[in-house]
């Protein structure tokens, strides 16, 4: 087998980049050329049925069948301009990937077998049925209850991939009950849009709406596609399950912002023009902080929107990538021993009017208004931060946090001096003050030709998981392969209860005689000063930050199976429950679906390192140990005992070592496979996958030291598995 990886080394060594070339010479000559946006729609559409598409997305009025047709005709005209054939409903069920089933436009006209026309109706458009059953649901349909339906979603606009109209959907059960992330994120986004903008209209009654904004930032790792096939471990699980590090990794910290190489660089033009056909406004692109790993971010846009384009740009980097020669490694531990792979989730809210409700401003006023939500902001990750931790928590990411990255089992905030002394100056204040931030500062580095720099209201801190860095909190715990709205859905709904809660107790206050601001700032001291544990300024990666941590109450709870029962607590089920976002029963669902993905995940991760360990590492460690016993029996044959004893040595302490780590492998496969079977025998999903953190997954660390110390002692012209410094180094 070594030959195939010395032969996929050579392949990878020799590739050179791909000429790509630019679809026009100015972007906005083609930019959304494959989605139907607004402006596309005004030339397919009248301008009644664009009133109405627009009633319904911002009022939520119900499209009647007549302006569902126009839309219908028109999409269909658009669509099969740009040579599409097919249409499917683009849903997003809970595996954190898109679902669709393509249909042709083509019916029957007259009777069946005869004459045929191209036909969408606004009915096609609007509602189709689809197996419930067969899609994660955790047990709302049985297998015999197949029935589902997908739902237009009007405000994400559709759009065309190869010879298919695709339309963003919701995914529901017969019972009405969500099975996928779509249909709760647009209720928790309409849930904070109500709750912010009554707090709004405290100060500004020309608000009518509050915008829920997301900017994701999506890191990546590439691999050479002859390198990737290669190992059974990466096309089987996405990840590593073996391999030592290599000698130089990511230490010199010279990858980080460095020159991107030339197939790269190709790879990430190739990618950008497409993402610009479909409307997706990337703006970033460099190199990440491990070997071969890198980063796109794009401009920030309203959430539901980047949503979808950002589960649109993790199917079109898989498919770029295949056309130069690579896979895209989404997992958010492909690799040992350097950097995982997140996703920084940057949220913000803004109003209809242009204001952005955590930027600070110019007067007083505009500042409380700031501080109103900010303070809000963290009452609600206090209050909800184990619940936070499960909506970014998965068997995938537990690997990526920890040691270098955002601790995975405590939920923080971090705001920076100049904010954190505005609080606490504010709670320890007597009467109401004026609140003033200062402007972004001027700091001269005493260098003539280089200008002063601005600094901005906060320092950055890289270990903190839900950072404030200016006018947006970063949650950057987000792994690199979900889908955006699990965090995104837990933070718009914990943002409307709290805000909720905030105006409730305001109204109680002016109710019984406070003036707006008298009320406003007696509440805010109490928030502020309730909500300081979830403040963390220093270093997150600190054992000392994780016992603080526990003193203050936090949730520190670091297994998996167990954190995502936050979704179900009492005060989760409420949340969702009141701000119309979820049911119980959703909730209950979607716990057994995670469970069983969780389950599953272990599971096959399992199966493929026990074949790796037994087909590939403990063959190729006795082929060698063969060799080394046959040259000691060589030895002793050609030299003088005392000779022989001296020059066998070496390869006699190897043949041990060797003997010692395969039989702790062949031991440690074989029972961590009857732990499986134990797991296995459980039927119900919390307890098989607690089982499965507890006993199967400790097996991993284990059988890896063994065969990864196997991989240094071994022969590297009989090792059959692309190491490290192949995978990582090889561009």
């Amino acid at each position: 087998m070594s030959h195939l990886r010395f032969n996929a080394v050579e392949a990878a060594f020799k590739r050179k980049a791909i000429p790509v070339v630019a679809p026009a010479k100015n972007v906005s000559d083609y930019y959304g050329k494959y989605v139907f946006s607004v402006s596309t729609m005004s030339r397919y559409l009248s301008a009644e049925v664009m009133d109405s598409i627009q009633n319904a997305v911002e009022r939520g009025v119900t499209l009647d069948s007549s302006i569902a047709d126009d839309v219908a005709a028109g999409m269909k005209r658009w669509a099969c301009e740009l040579g599409a054939t097919h249409y499917t409903h683009w849903f997003q069920p809970l595996t954190d990937g898109t679902a669709q089933k393509h249909d042709s436009f083509i019916e029957y006209v007259g009777m069946p077998g005869e004459n045929i026309i191209e036909n969408f109706s606004g009915k096609l458009l609007v509602q189709q049925e689809s197996d419930a059953s067969s899609f994660p649901n955790g047990g709302i349909r049985s297998t015999f209850e197949a029935r589902g339906y997908t739902a237009w979603d009007p405000s994400s606009p559709a759009f065309v991939i190869d010879d298919t109209l695709c339309i963003p959907t919701i995914f529901i059960s017969y019972t009405g009950d969500s099975l996928d992330f779509k249909a709760p994120l647009l209720r928790s986004i309409s849930a904070v849009n109500k709750a912010a903008t009554a707090v709004c209209q405290y100060f500004d009654t020309n608000v009518k709406k509050v915008f829920s904004y997301l900017g994701w930032e999506q890191e990546y790792f590439l691999v050479d596609e002859s390198l990737y096939a290669t190992r059974p471990d990466l096309l089987m699980t996405g990840r590593t399950l073996l391999g030592h590090e290599s000698a130089k990794n990511q230490q010199l910290e010279d990858h980080y912002f460095g020159s991107i190489p030339s197939r790269v660089t190709a790879f990430m033009q190739d990618l950008e023009y497409e993402a610009y056909r479909y409307g997706i406004p990337l703006k970033t692109r460099h190199n990440e902080v491990a070997p071969n790993q890198f980063e796109l971010a794009p401009i920030y846009g309203e959430t539901n929107l980047s949503v979808d384009q950002n589960l649109l740009i993790m199917w079109l980097m898989k498919r770029v990538a295949r056309r130069h020669s690579f896979r895209v490694l989404l997992h958010e531990k492909p690799f040992a021993g350097v950097n995982g792979s997140g996703k920084h989730n940057n949220w913000s809210l803004g109003t209809d009017t242009g204001v952005g409700l955590f930027t600070p401003g110019k007067t007083p006023e505009e500042n409380l208004v700031f501080i109103i939500f900010l303070v809000n902001a963290l009452m609600a990750v206090y209050k909800h931060n184990g619940l936070l931790k499960a909506s970014i928590s998965s068997a995938t990411n537990a690997h990526r946090l920890g040691a270098n990255e955002a601790p995975p089992a405590i939920i923080s905030a971090f705001l920076g001096k100049q904010i954190s002394d505005v609080l606490d100056k504010l709670e320890n204040s007597t009467e109401e003050e004026a609140i003033l931030l200062d402007e972004k500062k001027r700091l001269s580095l005493g260098i003539a030709h280089i200008p002063a720099v601005l600094l901005d209201n906060t320092d950055r801190n890289r270990t903190s998981p839900f950072a404030f860095t200016g006018n947006r909190f970063e949650f950057r715990a987000l792994g690199s392969s979900a889908n955006c709205s699990s965090a995104m859905i837990v933070l718009n709904t914990a943002m409307a209860a709290q805000l909720t809660d905030f105006k409730t107790e305001v109204d109680f206050k002016i109710d019984c005689g406070k003036s707006v601001n008298q009320a406003i700032f007696e509440v805010l001291k109490c928030y502020i000063k309730t909500s300081k544990p979830i403040r963390f300024e220093g270093n997150g990666y600190s054992d000392e930050w994780k016992e603080e941590a526990m003193r203050r109450g936090l949730d520190c709870e670091d297994s998996v199976p167990k954190i995502f029962k936050s979704y179900t607590s009492a005060e989760s089920v409420k949340i969702f429950k009141d701000m119309g976002v979820m049911s119980k029963t959703e909730l209950k669902a979607r716990n057994e679906v995670k469970w069983e993905i969780y389950t599953k995940k272990l599971q096959i991760e399992a199966r493929v390192l026990g074949d790796l360990v037994l087909s590939h590492v403990i063959p190729v460690a006795t082929r060698y140990q063969s060799l080394l016993l046959d040259n000691l029996y060589k030895i002793k044959q050609i030299y003088s005992e005392e000779k022989s004893s001296e020059l066998s040595l070496m390869d006699g302490a190897l043949v041990e070592e060797i003997t010692g780590h395969v039989i702790a492998l062949k031991r440690n496969v074989d029972e961590m496979v009857e732990a499986r079977k134990v797991a296995n025998r459980l039927e119900n999903a919390y307890d098989k996958a607690v089982c499965y953190h507890d006993t199967v997954l400790p097996y991993f660390e284990i059988i890896r030291y063994h065969a990864d110390h196997l991989e240094l002692i071994v022969d590297d012209e009989m090792w059959s598995l692309p190491k490290y410094r192949e995978l990582l180094f090889i561009r």
